[in-house]
């Protein structure tokens, strides 16, 4: 079982995380993940850490398909994939009505189409070829004019792996049948099916299996003896993410979340943040929902949540290591990693 980590969002302090980045690389992190949201894009800082860094691959995670053509899209992967040379991972979302129609002024509708013709249009292009493309949503070129089908001035890069973060069933099951892995949020390994059953059966649809995906899930890694200083700071991200992360009719995480069997707290915790309770709505957050969404506690109860991950199904932990200074952060990951390497020694020994 790998390790991923990710960036903050909208971070400023651009040398601690080129730093950061640099110890992850030498603690044989796998991976590290850009975010995007209404702040800085995913894909600069990558750049800035592909003259940083030698090793550790470089994801996007993820970029949002409504703010950038496919074109661009496949230009901007094929850049970093060759500035890289070949680290780059494409991470592709559709964000929330909130971001899409609010920050980028796109309609927010039939996204899973949208989703699946982006990832073709970016592999017609990555691999050289012309781009002529009769979608439901995009046509290249464009019909009634002047356009040409172009083929990239580019070095092709076939071999862009593509990520996909999705959170509901079909669009779970677009993620089996075409991507080479998965970002996932809001994921308990006591709870997978709600995830992996969807990209299980998309995946037998393309003649796959689950297997021959990348799965990647985690959340916060914290050390520590007493669980009731541990779990507190957790729940208003978790309030965050069910009451602030969409409306309150478009909220994939809260949704996930009720299919998982939480459906009362997901419901109330929403209503709670979005009448501007905020602090009500973190309180209403049961510890049990904590603990099953991050890895916290003593080394033996860690290492315990890593099995459960593993045997879940999933390929690749990202975590996010707790500490109030980035030394405090790294000698977490440290530790992390190596429980995370003990962990996939066991199954090695065991298959």
């Amino acid at each position: 079982m790998k390790v991923a980590i990710g960036l903050g969002i909208a971070n400023e302090d651009w040398d601690g995380m080129a730093a950061y980045v640099r110890e992850a690389e030498k603690l044989r992190v796998d991976c590290v993940w850009s975010a995007e949201s209404w702040g800085h894009d995913a894909a600069t800082p990558l750049a800035f850490l592909a003259g940083q860094t030698s090793r550790i691959k470089l994801g996007s995670g993820i970029m949002q398909i409504s703010a950038r053509t496919p074109a661009m899209t496949a230009m901007t992967a094929m850049t970093l994939s060759s500035m890289s040379g070949g680290r780059f991972r494409l991470g592709l979302g559709a964000s929330g009505p909130q971001v899409v129609e609010g920050w980028h002024g796109q309609p927010f509708k039939q996204t899973v189409q949208r989703l699946r013709e982006v990832v073709d249009i970016v592999r017609l292009a990555s691999r050289g070829e012309r781009v002529a493309y009769n979608g439901k949503l995009y046509q290249l070129p464009l019909p009634g004019g002047e356009g040409k089908a172009i083929r990239s001035g580019a070095k092709p890069q076939p071999n862009i792996p593509i990520y996909l973060a999705t959170l509901g069933p079909r669009s779970l099951e677009l993620t089996g049948e075409v991507a080479d892995g998965w970002v996932g949020t809001s994921f308990m390994p006591e709870h997978a099916d709600v995830f992996f059953d969807h990209i299980g059966a998309g995946a037998e649809k393309a003649g796959r299996s689950l297997a021959d995906l990348d799965l990647q899930a985690g959340g916060v890694v914290a050390f520590g003896d007493d669980l009731e200083t541990l779990i507190p700071p957790r729940k208003p991200g978790l309030a965050f993410t069910l009451g602030a992360m969409g409306s309150r009719q478009h909220n994939f995480y809260n949704a996930a979340f009720q299919r998982a069997g939480y459906q009362e707290v997901a419901q109330r915790a929403q209503g709670l943040w979005l009448d501007g309770q905020r602090e009500e709505a973190a309180k209403i957050i049961p510890d049990e929902l904590v603990l099953q969404t991050n890895l916290l506690g003593t080394e033996a109860m860690v290492r315990e949540r890593m099995r459960r991950y593993r045997d879940a199904g999933v390929t690749t932990l990202r975590l996010d290591p707790a500490g109030a200074s980035l030394k405090e952060r790294l000698e977490t990951l440290g530790r992390a990693v190596a429980l995370a390497s003990a962990v996939s020694s066991e199954a090695a020994a065991v298959s």
